[in-house]
Parts: structure tokens; sequence; C-alpha cells
């Protein structure tokens, strides 16, 4: 009886392995949405800009849009630790550049922490861990002069295990997902990168069977990027962006979430850059600013971000996000 209780407390609580256990489930028309730890940001750059980095370049694209791996011209090996409102995220990306293109593999583990399972008299029991994985694979390169194109294939998995006297319980939800994402550079004569990308479109994430099992958080994003600078200045290694991007849910569209972001650039081998941005709408985050900073030296490149915003999920101050990636 007692281990049937455990399998029934432990059922009961796959949802918050599939969501953050601080913040609800999203609700959309026709239901709930499973796995919304993917809405959560990825990367220094990417919080420093709010996000705002759809229509970008970068090693970060392989979490936003795999279409901007195609402006890298090195290998890299990056890696991100970073707190949000939900837990602990840690990923490493290794990237290979050829002529064809940019090739990938991502590893990302969001730890939600761990829960103390007790009985009806408040006996411990055991303790349960909630943990999600994705394993991701990438491509990115130019179709054609100004036209990048990118796809990601990730799996993804929800797990729930048991230390204690429910040793041999434990919930896995295993399923599949891509990113498919394009980027018109330079548009006509304009310094101007306009994008799109459809992320975490795929299969259900199944717990329990069939009829209880929900559908991945996909949402259609529309961004573009401005190099403010092109047309006024003409200093090598000098660069200021402005973005702004609009992200709505694919399934039940209609509140969409803005994210602008600007970062600021100087040098290129030995750079520095400064990233700000501010969310409005944002699904499990909370409006408000982020700022950032990164520099590279030859062949490191760090990168520090901090959110602004306050929320009552969360300590008063949201900790320090950071990148580290080594090029080669």
């Amino acid at each position: 009886m007692r281990r049937t209780a455990l399998r029934a407390l432990l059922i009961a609580l796959a949802g918050l392995a599939i969501a953050p256990p601080t913040a609800a489930r999203a609700q959309t028309s026709s239901g709930s949405e499973g796995a919304l730890f993917l809405l959560l940001p990825v990367g220094a750059r990417s919080v420093g800009m709010s996000r705002a980095v759809t229509a970008t370049t970068g090693a970060e694209s392989v979490w936003w849009n795999p279409a901007g791996l195609a402006g890298l011209e090195q290998g890299r090996f990056d890696v991100f630790r970073g707190r949000d409102l939900a837990g602990d995220a840690t990923s490493l990306t290794l990237l290979t550049a050829r002529d064809a293109g940019v090739l990938g593999v991502s590893y990302l583990l969001f730890d939600l922490g761990t829960v103390d399972l007790r009985d009806d008299q408040g006996n411990f029991l055991g303790t349960a861990s909630f943990r999600n994985h994705v394993g991701m694979v990438s491509a990115g390169g130019e179709l054609l002069p100004g036209l990048a194109l990118g796809l990601n294939f990730k799996l993804i998995q929800s797990r729930i295990s048991c230390r204690g006297e429910c040793l041999d319980a434990g919930i896995t939800a295993t399923t599949w997902a891509v990113d498919l994402g394009a980027q018109w550079r330079n548009v006509g004569t304009l310094p101007i990168t306009l994008a799109g990308a459809l992320v975490h479109a795929g299969g259900e994430l199944q717990v329990v069977n069939g009829e209880q099992a929900d559908p991945l958080p996909a949402r259609i994003r529309l961004a573009a990027a401005w190099h403010v600078l092109d047309r006024w200045v003409d200093i090598d290694g000098l660069d200021a962006t402005l973005t702004v991007e609009l992200e709505d849910r694919w399934r039940d569209p209609g509140s969409p979430a803005t994210y602008v972001g600007a970062e600021f650039s100087a040098g290129k081998e030995q750079a520095l850059y400064v990233r700000a941005g501010y969310a409005f709408g944002a699904e499990l985050q909370v409006d408000g600013a982020a700022v950032g900073v990164g520099v590279r030296y030859d062949r490191i490149d760090l990168g520090i971000a901090k959110s602004l915003a306050s929320s009552s999920l969360v300590d008063d101050s949201d900790p320090v996000q950071i990148s580290f990636g080594f090029l080669f």
C-alpha cells in the first residue's frame, strides 16, 4: 500500500518536472503545455539582451534560432551556468565551422531541485529530485547569399527520481522536437536582418498515458536587428545593434510577448561588449530590464548578465548568469 501511495504521489508531482515548481503551467484553449523550462533563457548574451537574439548571429543561436549559426567562422566550445526562477541551468555546446555551414551538438540540464516525501503521519520516506534534460543536434548555413537557414533536432526528457523507501520508484517522460529558423541579412541595401523561427515543435510529453500527455510549448518568433553604426560610423570593429522580437504560441496565438535588446561592441579578436534589454509579457518571466557585459580575448569569450526584474517567486536579486566560450 505504501509503495502504491508513493507511486501515486510521484505521478501527482510529475507536473513539477514538466513545468517549473514555482510557476503554473501555461494554459491554452486546448489545455496545458508541458516542458515549460524550454521557454527560459539560456546564455549570458541572451539574458543580457532580454532574449531579443533571434535576428542575431553567434554561438547562443543554437537555443534561439539555429540560422544564426551561419555567421560563425570558427569552431568553439561553450559552457553556460545560470539560475532562473525555477532552478539551475547548465548547458554545453560544441560547434564546428565548415565551408558548407556550422554543425553542433548541445546538452542542457535544468535542475528543479528536490522535494522531501512524507507519509500521512509526517514520517520521512525519501527524497524526489526533478531534472530536465535536452540533447540537441544543430545545423546552420547560407542557402543563398544573405539568406541563412538553420535546424535543430532535440530529445527532451523530464525525470523524477526518488531515493529512500521509494528506491525503485520514478517517472521518466521523453519526447522529441525540432526548431526551424531563417535569417535574411542586409535586406536590400539596409544594415537590417529579418528573422523568423518555429521552436519546440514536436511530440507530446507523456507522463502517465496518452490521454494525459501534454503538448510542448511550440512558439513562433519574428524578429529584426538593425546595425545602427553601419551608415554613419566607418570604424573597423565598432558596432551597435538594436533588436526587437515578438514571440507567440503556435497553437493558441493572440498574446505575444515582446523583447527589445541592444548590444554595443568594440574590437574583434580583443573585444568588449555591453548589452541591455527589456521584456514585456514573457511567460515564466517578469517584465523588466536586464544588463550584461562580455569580453573576448584571443580565443576566450566570457559573458556575464543579470536580470534586474524582481519577483515574489525568487529572491530580491537574481543571481548572475555566466557563459564561457573557447574558440578553436
